[in-house]
């Protein structure tokens, strides 16, 4: 299924669930609690605070079904609502520090399989220190730059549906990761 289909489809699907079909709002609720968990995962560093924050997106989602309007991708909304969700935990300051990730285990999963390949142990710990190094440089950004990177980098959105996420214009996003992507060369310029 195309973009075009998908995006219309989960349109669809949201007016279905406006409707009262609660099986379409099971649908939806599969296609995207992944994708969700994980930018919210890359957003707050903490998976058990990704999953809560997860269920509190789709619980508004659910809550906002009346009001609902196909007006952009529905994609668009959800990360809109997904992305004040996180930034609402960060200023709340609800943050726990020194709490185990899930990264972390997959590291060390990464590291094994990295240790059975071609690099030494030294390459494959510089490897591995330098992403947590990214890791933090854009953890340590602000919360709105923050969300943008993740969006354009991970989720790969375009500026026009940043903009529709963060509530701002094009040249806001475009001036939002320009200042983003200037911090983190700043911030990880040693590692070039």
């Amino acid at each position: 299924m195309g973009a075009v289909a998908a995006a219309r489809d989960d349109s669809e699907l949201m007016l279905r669930v406006k409707a009262g079909d609660k099986a379409s709002f099971d649908l939806l609720l599969d296609r995207y609690r992944a994708p969700v968990v994980g930018f919210l995962y890359r957003m707050v560093q903490n998976q058990a605070v990704a999953e809560d924050l997860a269920q509190e997106v789709f619980l508004r989602v659910y809550r906002a079904r009346a009001g609902y309007e196909p007006v952009a991708r529905f994609t668009t909304w959800l990360f809109r609502i997904a992305t004040r969700v996180a930034l609402t935990w960060l200023r709340d300051g609800r943050r726990e520090q020194g709490q185990e990730s899930v990264d972390d285990e997959h590291a060390g999963a990464a590291v094994r399989e990295i240790a059975d390949g071609r690099p030494s142990v030294e390459q494959t710990l510089v490897c591995e220190a330098r992403l947590e190094e990214v890791r933090r440089a854009i953890l340590a950004l602000p919360g709105k730059q923050r969300a943008a990177v993740l969006m354009h980098k991970y989720e790969e959105m375009e500026y026009s549906q940043i903009a529709r996420v963060l509530e701002c214009s094009e040249s806001a996003v475009k001036s939002l990761l320009f200042r983003a992507y200037e911090n983190l060369r700043a911030r990880l310029a040693h590692m070039a």
